[in-house]
């Protein structure tokens, strides 16, 4: 029962999609239907298929061994304070070592060569433009504002479609420097990892029927730019160094904040006999009672969707970390996908300011297609949490 109503809920949101749709005739049906179809393939392989979960299982280890090295960095500067529960040290000292390395790998090439192989055959596959497929792709290693910055000579010419892909893909995916982060509170690896491996047909999904192609792509032999302003793969390093620095404090700032704010909320909100994320239960219940979860399960979906598009992602995983030992693993698995992307209003400015520095002229364009992108990527996870439930 509860997969035929995940079933239901995947036509829903397809159904959402639809009418915020800006031209609903132009919808390519093959693109549409072909991303369908590679999600529900690709979640079947990763959670059914024993290569598939061996592959996963494989990959998670290996993450999490990653994460180790740095704190060996972590001990030598925290000395005696690492290792007690400090959130600031045990949690987002990690995300440094993890931005300077994506620098270093950026730069030697290495994630050019993932997203040129990978995004050259999504693109193939769903008759997509070889810019907006790498940028589709590029975006389950880098975060909303990196990953652009592969194709940012292109964004000046790209069509409103592509543009509106660049949003979606931004706001519908996680960086690979913060999956760390989200581990580290008690996520499990494997579906952050799952829910990163669905994001560019998840992407290109919701972002060709938000804005269909009506215009002939002007960029066409594309050729990504790997290493910026970097010199030297030590400056490579310095800049991955300052990201991490800046997505650190951007994160620590966020969650000291949001947090505050729930509980200042949920103590006014306590005088007339509710709280404020027991409102953002009832508001977002529907979509989780259509993610195949009932009673308090959908509540606390409700609550965590609420939380994750009001504030943001990270104060939304703070949530759900300690609710996960009265969670079924079904619910635990979705939630932890459903969650996993950048979609929330306060994104919105972070992308459009972002984007606007290397495309300033498509600075009106970006803002007019910022809500309805923000929207896009917020529905991105949510239906691969449906996806990998239907094998749940």
């Amino acid at each position: 029962m509860n997969k035929l109503v995940t079933i239901l809920g995947i036509i829903v949101m397809l159904g959402i999609l639809y009418l915020l749709s800006d031209n609903k005739k132009a919808i390519n049906k093959r693109t549409v239907a072909t991303a369908l179809g590679a999600q529900l393939v690709l979640s079947l392989f990763l959670i059914k298929v024993p290569v598939g979960s061996w592959i996963i299982e494989q990959l998670a280890g290996a993450v999490t061994k990653l994460f180790s090295f740095a704190n060996e960095g972590l001990a030598f500067v925290f000395g005696d304070l690492f290792g007690k529960g400090y959130f600031f040290i045990d949690v987002l000292g990690v995300i440094i070592f993890l931005s300077a390395l994506t620098g270093i790998l950026g730069y030697l090439g290495i994630v050019g060569w993932v997203v040129k192989v990978i995004g050259g055959a999504v693109g193939k596959l769903l008759g997509t433009e070889k810019a907006e497929s790498f940028v589709a792709v590029a975006n389950m290693l880098l975060g909303q504002t990196e990953a652009p910055f592969l194709v940012a000579k292109y964004l000046p010419n790209m069509t409103k479609s592509e543009l509106m892909t660049v949003l979606v893909s931004g706001m519908g995916s996680m960086s690979a420097s913060i999956l760390v982060g989200y581990s580290l509170l008690g996520i499990p690896m494997k579906w952050l990892l799952i829910t990163t491996a669905l994001v560019p047909f998840g992407s290109l999904l919701v972002a060709k029927i938000l804005t269909p192609e009506t215009e002939i792509s002007k960029v066409s032999d594309v050729t990504l730019d790997r290493k910026g302003a970097n010199t030297s793969v030590f400056s490579a390093m310095a800049e991955g160094i300052n990201n991490g620095l800046q997505m650190v404090l951007g994160i620590g700032a966020s969650l000291i904040a949001g947090i505050s704010i729930v509980a200042l909320l949920n103590s006014l909100l306590g005088l007339v006999g509710t709280s404020f994320t027991g409102a953002l239960g009832y508001i977002f219940m529907p979509i989780g009672w259509l993610m195949g979860l009932a009673g308090s399960e959908a509540m606390i979906a409700g609550q965590l969707l609420g939380t994750k598009l009001s504030i943001n992602e990270f104060v939304a995983y703070a949530d759900l970390a300690p609710l996960m030992t009265d969670l079924s693993e079904r619910a635990i698995a979705m939630l932890s996908v459903a969650v996993g992307s950048f979609g929330a209003f306060s994104s919105i400015a972070i992308c459009v300011t972002g984007l606007s520095v290397f495309a300033p002229t498509r600075k009106n364009d970006l803002s007019k297609l910022a809500l309805r992108g923000m929207l896009g990527g917020f529905i991105v996870p949510i239906l691969s949490a449906m996806f990998i439930g239907l094998f749940l």
